[in-house]
């Protein structure tokens, strides 16, 4: 039944994210080819703010929901009603932060004073971002993955809209006005996520009065399983903040212009890595419906349940990543200009194809770590793979090889990452 589950779930997801995958990339090729090289630079400019603070607004609640849901110990009503508070105070503090920070992010470190609306507009989607993310948790957890899908598929669709409705407009008075709104645009879609999320919440169970004051003991399991996992996700967001800065100075510092930095970068996160993140949303649905599987069996203490599942999971993203990867390696022009009609980044995907197959593997072993209550593990992982990858970023931008610093710098943190995963799963499960 466990293992009917698990495969049910994990088609669904897979599914559900080739859909939200191809909607997502018919989103990106129009973005591409309205605001072009320039809005595209400027985009991934302030992306990593955006995903800084959307990492930190989620505050790791919907994994501590999905695991402590699927161990079936808790009241899960209360379960939500406990996180809630903790959501509702971190998102204020971040929205007091970006207002008080968005001109010395936009000016004094990405040296742009154009960031400065597009990082204004991110403490708008921040509350939206998170309750969304809180009630996927909850359904993971249950695994019914239906609700997630359409949520997904919907939300994709309303992007798609407002997008080629209002993008061309804005363009007419200010190509930043057009990037912000790309920013903006999630706030409407996540709250339409909301809205369908809410629609499946169960309706013929009881509702008392105690499920929705907030349990002190539910509260610390929370916090329990979401400062560590945040803490991990902080430190790649943090890294992946300070990436355009510290290769900006070093770049500059190098003797390479503004315009070529921002370019340069902008073809590399917003051409090539997009094609190589494809397969992620196979090996995503994959870790969505492993973790709480594995939190289960980690909990009946089942750890040959948990050999097989994640011997299951890693041959599967490997089928999916192996041939995508080998296409991509020998045809990078072809679907780049196929997809997005520039053969810009061609070179730069070629270079990154094969160490991103380690990528494919590493959200199957992270989602197995935090079932099993290795979530110190896989923050230290990360923090040695972004302390490197920052490290080598900074010294190979003095070696007159471009952008090409930030594509091997790259090439290093996604093998280096994984590969320390797979020693901690190994040696838990010799443990156990």
């Amino acid at each position: 039944m466990t293992r009917e589950k698990f495969i049910e779930s994990t088609i669904i997801l897979m599914i559900g994210g080739l859909i939200t995958k191809v909607l997502g990339m018919i989103i990106k090729i129009i973005n591409t080819r309205l605001i072009g090289i320039e809005g595209i630079g400027l985009f991934m400019l302030i992306m990593p703010t955006f995903s800084l603070f959307m990492s930190l607004a989620q505050f790791s609640l919907p994994t501590s929901i999905s695991k402590l849901v699927s161990e079936d110990k808790y009241n899960n009503k209360n379960l939500l009603a406990s996180a809630i508070p903790i959501a509702i105070f971190f998102n204020l503090l971040l929205i007091f932060i970006i207002l008080l920070s968005a001109s010395y992010i936009s000016i004094d470190l990405l040296k742009d004073s154009r960031c400065y609306l597009p990082i204004i507009c991110i403490s708008m989607v921040l509350p939206f971002e998170a309750l969304s993310n809180l009630l996927r948790g909850y359904f993971f957890g249950k695994q019914r993955m239906i609700p997630h899908v359409i949520s997904h598929v919907i939300e994709q669709l309303v992007r798609l809209i407002l997008t080629v409705l209002l993008v061309p407009t804005l363009l007419e008075i200010d190509l930043v006005y057009a990037v912000a709104f790309l920013v903006l645009v999630n706030m409407a879609s996540e709250f339409t996520s909301i809205l369908i999320l809410l629609f499946f919440l169960p309706k013929t169970t009881k509702i008392k009065k105690e499920d929705f004051l907030p349990n002190k003991k539910n509260m610390k399991n929370i916090l329990g399983i979401a400062l560590p996992n945040t803490s991990t996700r902080l430190i790649g967001n943090i890294g992946y903040f300070l990436e355009p800065i510290i290769l900006t100075a070093g770049l500059l510092a190098s003797g390479y212009s503004a315009n070529y930095i921002a370019q340069e970068y902008g073809i590399v996160q917003g051409y090539s890595m997009p094609l190589l993140l494809l397969p992620s949303f196979f090996t995503g649905a994959i870790s969505n419906s492993l973790l709480p599987v594995i939190s289960k069996s980690y909990a009946g203490k089942d750890y040959s349940n948990i050999q097989r599942k994640l011997k299951q999971a890693i041959r599967v993203s490997l089928m999916i990543g192996l041939p995508i990867t080998i296409i991509l390696f020998l045809f990078p022009t072809f679907f780049l200009k196929t997809i997005y009609g520039t053969t810009h980044g061609g070179a730069y995907l070629r270079v990154l194809a094969f160490p991103f197959l380690f990528y494919y593997l590493e959200l199957p072993l992270s989602a197995t770590m935090q079932a099993m209550n290795l979530s110190k593990e896989v923050m230290f992982d990360n923090l040695l793979g972004i302390t490197f990858k920052t490290v080598m970023l900074y010294l190979l931008s003095f070696l007159k090889i471009g952008i090409y610093a930030f594509v091997l710098a790259s090439c290093i943190n996604v093998m280096l990452v994984p590969i320390c995963h797979y020693f901690h799963v190994k040696k838990a499960l010799k443990k156990g």
